[in-house]
Formats: C-alpha cells, structure tokens, sequence
C-alpha cells in the first residue's frame, strides 16, 4: 500500500519489540522523511523503502533524501520488484546488503548581488549547483543555473543604469542532499541570515527558483501559487501569485503555451516560504511520462519522462532542450527584470514603471490544464525533503 507508513497509526498492532525489527514501507502519498520517522517512532530498528511500481519510472531503486534530522535509524531503498517479494513472504529473517558510500567536506554557496538604488528592496533569484552522486547534471540542475548567470551578466554589463531594486543572485550548495545550502543561507549559526542580520530577512522582496529549466521532453511549467490547478501542500506566501503572473504574462507575450506545476517547495524555495518570502519559479518536469495531449500542445515523445536522464549518468550536455532552455531564460530574465523596477504587486512597495508590457496591461493565457491529478510535474521531482526553517 503506497500510503504506508505515513500515519502513526498504520504501524498499530506490529510488534517491534524484537532486537532488529525493521519495518517495511512502500514510496507514496507522503515524503520519505514521515514514512521513516513514524516507523522510528514506532520501535522499528531500521526501515526498507521500496519503490511504489505504478509506472515504469517507479520500478527500481528509489534516489531520494530524508531532507532533514529527526531520523536516527538506518533507512535504505530497494526496487519494487525486491520490496513486493519481501511483502509477500511471511515473516521471517531477511538479509539486504547495502552499497554504501559516504562522502563529506566542504561546500559552498556563491552569493553576487548588483546594488539598486533601493538597499532595503531585495529581488533574489536562484538555482542549485550541485547535482546527484550518479550524474554530471547538466539538466539538474546547469540549466537553471545557467539561467541564473546568464541574467547576472546581463545585467552586470549595464552598469551605468543601475536597478531601482537590489537583485542577488544565489548559486545554492548541496540541494540534492536535503535543500542544504538554501537553509544554511539562513539559519547556519555562524554566518546565517537569520542569526546574524534578522533585519536583512526582512528586505527580500521576493525569491524566483529556477531548478530544471531545460528537460528534454519538456513541458513549460509555472509554479501554482494561485492553487487554481493544485492545492499547495505548503504555505504560499502572500505575493508569490504575483509572481507567478510575471512568468505567465511572458508566455502569453510570446504565445507560447504553459501550464501549472504544483507549488511543492520540493526545491530550494521551500525555506523562502517557510520564512513567509514571496516566491515562484520554473519548471519543466522530471520523472513523470509526457502524454499525447501534451505531445500536441508542445511536440515530444508520448510515453517517455520529461526528462530521460533525471538522476542519472547520462544527463550531460546532450540532455538539455536549447529550445526550453532559450525560452525559459528569456522568461526568467523578464520576471528579474520586472522586479528589478517594482515590487508594488509583490510587496507593496513602489519602484519605477518597467519599460514594456506588464502582467497588467494584458489577459493572460491561462494555462492549458493538461494535468488530471497528483499536482502536475512537480509531483515527482524526487526531493521529498521536509525541513522547517528556524
């Protein structure tokens, strides 16, 4: 049952009172973290996840993160062939062996931030840098953060016209492992945002995430934050439907046709609106199998992941859509823009009227509602990370 383990009391009644007790759960319908930490609590030694079987993206090993502390026990995952066998065997003495390895040492976020004429009104944008042990990630996450340095240089070389607002632009460590470098941002006790200047949390703006931007298989996605396809199943800050309006309007402008991703904060936004930060982003899907409706409305393969290679070795330079990628920058650069002159649809605080059209001056296309459930393609995007900002 892939609602297993997500309840305290699915592990009424089990007996784990034995000496290594282990539970056995199956992916779904809540993140890793409430699965491990409710078999913990429960008296299990360890917990052996498998995957939910579903769809062929869903058969082998799972590549997830617990995406925080509260969980002490070992927690290991195996195919969904392996874990539907477990199952069916009756009780008894199991025997898994796990490759394991340990990596450890230092990482780092870069920071760069082009000063407006307003210190106290940050626009922050970002993306992840690193990528998982088993690929190079030129996909997941170079794209967005190509996107990223491409509007940092752009706007690095118009100097002589500086912003109304302050932008910063972050290049986040360590995302894959549990949105580490997003959250240390913040609350790392040394040089945390949150710790040593409470003052600046205040002045960001807004935050736009930019994690997958060019999946071969692509589906323009838009970040829901009005929840007018999906409930979000984190809080949406006040403003982030602003925000999202922005990305909408540029895809209008263009007549290129986009849809809703769920606002999951599977990403590195999740500790922006757990601190109450307006947020919105990009996205153009994972793990998830494109359908023919979507295959008409933006080309593709029927049948196949968005992306093919997520998590996996082959995503190198071969595995990005210039033709996404190109689109989406020029998105992202218009939303950065925007910003850069006003905030007042975000925040409430004025700046200067933006040179071109405007989420305001037009009626936005609306997205296309190609996605009949399980909160469109941020549903799996495989960082099922629960963490709570300080």
């Amino acid at each position: 049952n892939s609602t297993s383990g997500c309840e305290p009391g699915d592990f009424t009644g089990i007996d784990f009172s034995g000496p290594s007790d282990v539970a056995l759960n199956q992916r779904g319908a809540c993140s890793f973290f409430d699965k491990a930490f409710n078999a913990e609590a429960a008296g299990a030694e360890a917990m052996v996840l498998f995957n939910q079987g579903n769809t062929e993206a869903r058969t082998g090993i799972v590549n997830a993160t617990l995406g925080g502390p509260g969980v002490t026990n070992t927690v290991v995952s195996i195919a969904y062939a392996d874990g539907e066998a477990l199952a069916s065997t009756p009780p008894a003495s199991v025997d898994v062996a796990v490759d394991a390895e340990t990596f450890a040492g230092p990482t780092e976020n870069i920071i760069a931030e082009l000063p407006g004429k307003n210190p106290d009104n940050v626009v922050m944008l970002g993306a992840h840098l690193d990528s998982v042990i088993e690929g190079p990630g030129v996909q997941d996450n170079g794209s967005g953060s190509a996107a990223d340095l491409a509007i940092a240089q752009a706007m690095a070389g118009n100097k002589k016209n500086l912003p109304e607002n302050t932008v910063r632009f972050a290049w986040w460590a360590d995302e894959e492992q549990g949105l580490n470098g997003s959250f240390e941002y913040f609350v790392n006790p040394d040089f945390g945002l949150l710790e040593t200047a409470p003052e600046e949390v205040g002045k960001i703006a807004g935050y736009l995430n930019f994690d997958m931007i060019a999946s071969p298989n692509f589906v323009y996605g838009v970040y829901d934050a009005d929840e007018s396809s999906f409930a979000a199943p984190v809080p949406v800050p006040e403003g982030s439907e602003a925000i999202e309006d922005l990305f909408e309007a540029y895809y209008t402008i263009e007549g290129v046709p986009y849809d809703d991703t769920e606002f999951s904060g599977r990403s590195d936004y999740q500790v922006f609106i757990l601190l109450d930060i307006p947020a919105g982003g990009l996205f153009t899907g994972a793990e998830q199998l494109k359908t023919a409706e979507q295959v008409d409305i933006w080309g593709g393969v029927a049948g196949e992941q968005y992306d093919q290679c997520y998590h996996l070795a082959c995503d190198t330079i071969d595995n990005v859509s210039t033709e996404a990628l190109d689109t989406n920058v020029d998105a992202a650069a218009y939303a950065t823009y925007v910003l850069a002159s006003t905030t007042e649809a975000v925040n409430g605080v004025p700046g200067v009227e933006p040179k071109g059209t405007t989420p305001g001056d037009i009626e936005l296309d609306g997205p296309q509602g190609s996605f009949t459930g399980g909160g469109g393609l941020g549903h799996d995007h495989d960082h099922d990370h629960d963490r709570a900002a300080a």
